[in-house]
């Protein structure tokens, strides 16, 4: 019964002190951080304790091994040095870290039962520069390309994306893990062009948690068939009969242009027309001049062409016009305006759409002041004349008045009597009216 009761008093007793060390384990706490870490730079491994009652904390390396007991380090790896030391924290760092360091580094804290956190170091490694090539190197307007980019041996595996100047693509990216535990990251990029994306960059954007804005880039070149334009140099405004033209032709492509041609659609350019390079330039100005003229460039990539549509008008009056030749002159204006409609009815239309000297394209417009005068002169005489027939009706209707006395009245014996005896009495009165205009 004796040895009964001492059990059962030990077994107690026991309970109580291991709740006892159980709570007080439990109350400190050992914690610790991963640590992520470019290869080469320098990792910091915390060892923290809260509430701690003198109990040793050391770190231990992946293999088990001791790097540091206290502020003591039994390892004898220089690259592990003391950062800090007190009773609530070991701090160690770590220089020039290389990929084999990697691992689950042990914190330790001697209690009953020991405690232990975990750090995690991963080693970054960042991949080389980007390359990129391209399966062109020229282009043509129009046409597909396809161009990869090349991020190679990184830890973890980079991400590519790709941008035309300011506009984002979307690539096909391959992910490639090496014999060394590295990865290879290939992306690839297919668009078509055109001529505006000439000299435009083409950039292969690496995004890796060990580097910040690593990309490269490559310039398009686009080569695509001539831009023609033509310019009026002279005159500036209506081509009128017995003035000069200068016409400009301006050619842009890739390659430049080297044959800049002038034609006249559907004839032939005027015998002492001059052509230097790209200029056409017409002295003394006719209407048998009148037509389209055509400036076309190429290269190799193609031709392209623009219109110039001449349309002389009659040279200009600086001379005072008689009044009496007011009529003739305005009938001349409207023949030449028929003239212009007809031409304009039938002109051929021609891509792109030709340059018309008829609406002074080129150059400011002028105030024809031959026309203005006609129709002024018209509206003038239109008055004049209705003056004149207005004056001749008005001077026919004066307004005079006749009287008709009555007949026989000489026969009569009294005034009474050849009143009312006489035709035309008193008695047809009503039937008598005037007018007045």
């Amino acid at each position: 019964m004796a040895n009964a009761g001492s059990g059962s008093l030990a077994t107690i007793l026991f309970l109580f002190i291991s709740q006892a060390a159980l709570h007080k384990v439990v109350s400190q706490n050992l914690v610790t951080d991963n640590v992520a870490v470019v290869e080469g730079e320098t990792a910091i491994i915390s060892c923290r304790v809260k509430n701690n009652d003198d109990s040793v904390i050391q770190l231990l390396n992946p293999n088990r091994q001791t790097i540091y007991f206290r502020d003591m380090r039994p390892l004898k790896d220089a690259r592990f040095q003391l950062v800090n030391f007190s009773e609530n924290e070991l701090r160690v760092s770590l220089s020039n870290v290389s990929l084999s360091d990697e691992g689950r580094y042990v914190c330790q804290l001697y209690t009953d039962p020991p405690q232990e956190a975990y750090a995690d170091i991963t080693v970054l490694i960042p991949p080389g520069n980007p390359i990129i090539e391209a399966k062109d190197e020229v282009l043509s307007e129009g046409n597909e390309t396809e161009m990869t980019c090349t991020a190679m041996s990184s830890k973890p595996a980079a991400t590519i994306r790709w941008m035309k100047g300011d506009k984002e693509l979307t690539g096909k990216p391959k992910v490639e893990l090496t014999y060394d535990k590295m990865y290879t990251v290939t992306s690839r990029v297919a668009f078509a062009v055109s001529k505006e994306d000439d000299g435009v960059p083409v950039i292969c954007i690496v995004d890796h948690p060990a580097v910040k804005d690593f990309r490269a880039r490559r310039f398009l070149e686009v080569q695509y068939k001539p831009e023609v334009k033509i310019v009026v140099e002279f005159p500036q405004g209506l081509t009128r009969e017995g003035e000069n033209l200068e016409l400009m032709c301006h050619a842009k492509g890739k390659p430049q242009p080297q044959r800049i041609n002038w034609y006249k659609v559907d004839d032939e350019v005027p015998t002492h027309a001059v052509i230097t390079g790209s200029d056409l330039y017409i002295e003394n100005l006719n209407k048998s001049y009148n037509g389209t003229y055509r400036c076309v460039a190429s290269n190799p990539l193609g031709e392209s062409y623009d219109d110039y549509v001449l349309y002389v008008y009659d040279a200009p009056t600086t001379t005072p016009i008689p009044t009496s030749a007011i009529i003739t002159t305005t009938t001349i204006i409207t023949t030449s305006t028929s003239n212009f409609e007809a031409n304009q009815d039938t002109a051929p239309s021609t891509e792109p759409a030709a340059h018309d000297s008829r609406a002074g394209e080129g150059a400011p417009r002028t105030v024809d002041h031959a026309v203005i005068g006609g129709v002024v002169a018209v509206v003038v005489f239109a008055m004049l004349c209705l003056l004149i027939v207005l004056g001749r009706y008005f001077a026919r209707h004066k307004g005079t008045y006749f009287t008709h006395e009555a007949k026989g009245a000489d026969d009569a014996a009294d005034a009474d009597t050849a009143i009312i005896n006489a035709e035309g009495g008193h008695t047809n009165s009503d039937e008598k009216k005037e007018y007045y205009i």
